[in-house]
């Protein structure tokens, strides 16, 4: 249960690598900080970078960062498109894994402390961090940017939160702050005009845009995306105006509908929207909903694979219009993904076999019986999304969507199951490696054994419920999916009978190496339950199987 922060420090240099990469290595001379991602801009002189860590680290590494940007970056000297007033202009540190808003709040107030006293620089706190209401809103701090900050910060009202209430020529000021995490989003418009771009971001950012009402009054008039911060510019390095956004709450606002809003604004206005760019990171679920939401609107099937979905977002949205995107690099959760974690899943078929035949104890029959489980629910899938394209049933799509995004789910964990079982034996196998010279020892020794074989009678007994459930499914496409399928469906039943079978063999043998027999009995007499559902299911699904064949 580690805690995890990220922070995203946007610095005023987007040209010259070699200064980017000496801000990038204070960064990483912070054991334990995992840098997910460095973001260069040629046109706005920015670069936004993406690490990772326990709270403390995070903080020092950020402080780091701070003091090196401060040291190589002139801001008396810098141009770009972005609005900006700092070296480090802004340096937001967000909730990723176990840590409250309100404890990345304290640690942003702590860092800025820091910078201020430390490094003799003006700091202002900013979102979750500030508990001025007044000076929450990061557009409303940096207003005036670099160039106006100098008259800015002698006012009594903008004195900063820390540090000297005298402008740094060098340096600028910096933010400070914790937020929620925020996806930096640019659609791209076929027009090279920032006044017309500026119309499709007062359409759909929150804010919206000033009109004056009946009585000759000017009011605001709200846009069509809450929780989005939007304007217009022209980025010469692609030739083209854009539609620059923060979307600050991607649960309010997710990404497609953002770039849906500024199609429609777009297309009403005489424009087109030929694609957009994502500056940063982004969310797993971000991609996937953006897919699914694609789909959707083709009255396709969402349950397919993850890589799909993924794959869908992409085109749908042109991120991969200016540049290459590459998932492995651009998505939050794949950085932070452990290729180590997940051995079996990562060998191809033949790989598979051969490592199953060879003289190692694993993979074993649990890990088999969950692989074959995912044979089973992915063939229910395969009927799932032929009878949601198949012609003529066109009225029945979404039904067969529906089947198919939950095979999609099982088949996912049933997936993660493969490897679990093996390393499962594996924790039994270095728990009888423990030393038992003392009796210390010994009792270690014992009390690991029997933790990693309860652990090895859990994993396989999860094998049986998910296979159990994806019956489920199967049986609904052997009974309407269809027919030209249903031999699919009979196999993939068949497949899950013995997953579950396979399963409840590995429960029985490894309960019977644990103590616990109140335990060991209560789990064989439910695991005997689920097997004989099973079994009971499989022979149903094959008398619908055989009849549809008989018949046809």
């Amino acid at each position: 249960m580690q805690k995890l922060m990220e922070c995203v420090p946007n610095f005023s240099e987007g040209r010259n690598m070699d200064v980017i990469k000496r801000i990038t290595d204070a960064i990483e001379s912070v054991e334990g900080i995992k840098l997910l991602n460095v973001d260069p801009g040629k046109a706005t002189n920015r670069t936004v970078v993406t690490f990772v860590g326990t709270p403390e680290r995070v903080v020092e590494a950020a402080f780091l960062a701070i003091k090196t940007a401060g040291e190589l970056i002139d801001m008396s000297k810098h141009q770009g498109e972005h609005p900006r007033m700092g070296a480090t202009d802004v340096c937001p540190l967000i909730p990723i894994a176990n840590i409250s808003m309100e404890e990345t709040a304290s640690y942003a107030q702590a860092l800025a402390k820091r910078v201020g006293e430390e490094l003799k620089l003006p700091v202002y706190l900013y979102e979750q961090a500030q508990t001025n209401p007044a000076r929450k809103n990061l557009s409303l701090i940096r207003a005036g940017e670099y160039e106006g900050f100098f008259q800015k910060i002698k006012k009594k009202e903008w004195k900063p939160d820390f540090g000297p209430a005298v402008y740094d020529a060098k340096r600028g000021a910096t933010v400070i702050g914790a937020r929620d995490f925020l996806v930096a989003y640019n659609v791209n418009l076929n027009t090279t005009s920032v006044r017309r771009a500026n119309s499709v971001a007062f359409d759909v950012r929150e804010q919206g845009r000033k009109v004056k009402n009946d009585k000759g009054e000017e009011v605001m008039q709200p846009g069509s995306c809450k929780s989005v911060k939007a304007i217009g510019w022209f980025i010469d390095e692609y030739g083209i105006a854009q539609v620059s956004m923060n979307l600050t709450n991607i649960g309010i606002t997710p990404v497609h509908i953002a770039f849906d809003e500024c199609v429609k604004s777009a297309f009403l206005r005489g424009m087109r929207v030929t694609g957009s760019e994502l500056i940063g990171l982004i969310p797993l679920k971000a991609m996937l909903d953006a897919g699914k939401y694609f789909l959707q609107k083709q009255q396709r099937s969402v349950g397919v694979s993850e890589e799909e979905l993924i794959r869908i977002a992409i085109k749908s949205m042109g991120l991969d219009e200016l540049t290459p995107f590459d998932p492995a690099k651009r998505i939050i959760e794949y950085l932070l993904d452990d290729t180590s974690a997940a051995p079996l899943l990562r060998m191809n078929l033949k790989q598979f076999a051969n490592e199953t035949a060879s003289e190692s104890p694993a993979p074993g029959g649990g890990s088999i019986a969950a692989y074959i489980g995912v044979l089973g629910v992915s063939l229910g899938t395969m009927v799932a999304n032929l009878s949601s394209h198949k012609k003529g049933w066109d009225e029945r799509w979404k039904e067969f969507s529906d089947w198919a995004a939950k095979g999609q789910l099982l088949k996912d964990q049933l997936l993660k199951l493969v490897d679990e079982d093996t390393h499962a034996f594996n924790k039994i196998m270095e728990a009888f490696g423990l030393p038992k010279g003392t009796d210390a020892e010994k009792a270690t020794r014992i009390i690991a054994i029997q933790e990693a074989t309860k652990y090895a009678i859990e994993v396989p007994f999860k094998v049986m419920e998910v296979s159990l459930q994806s019956f489920e499914i199967i049986r609904a496409m052997a009974e309407t999916g269809n027919p030209n399928s249903v031999s699919d469906a009979g196999v993939g039943a068949l497949c899950a009978r013995t997953a579950v079978y396979g399963a409840y063999l590995n429960v029985k043998i490894n309960a019977s190496s644990y103590k616990d027999k109140r335990y060991t009995s209560r789990k064989l007499k439910t695991a005997k339950e689920l097997l004989d559902k099973a079994k009971e299911q499989e022979r149903k699904i094959l008398g619908i199987v055989e009849r549809k064949m008989d018949k046809s």
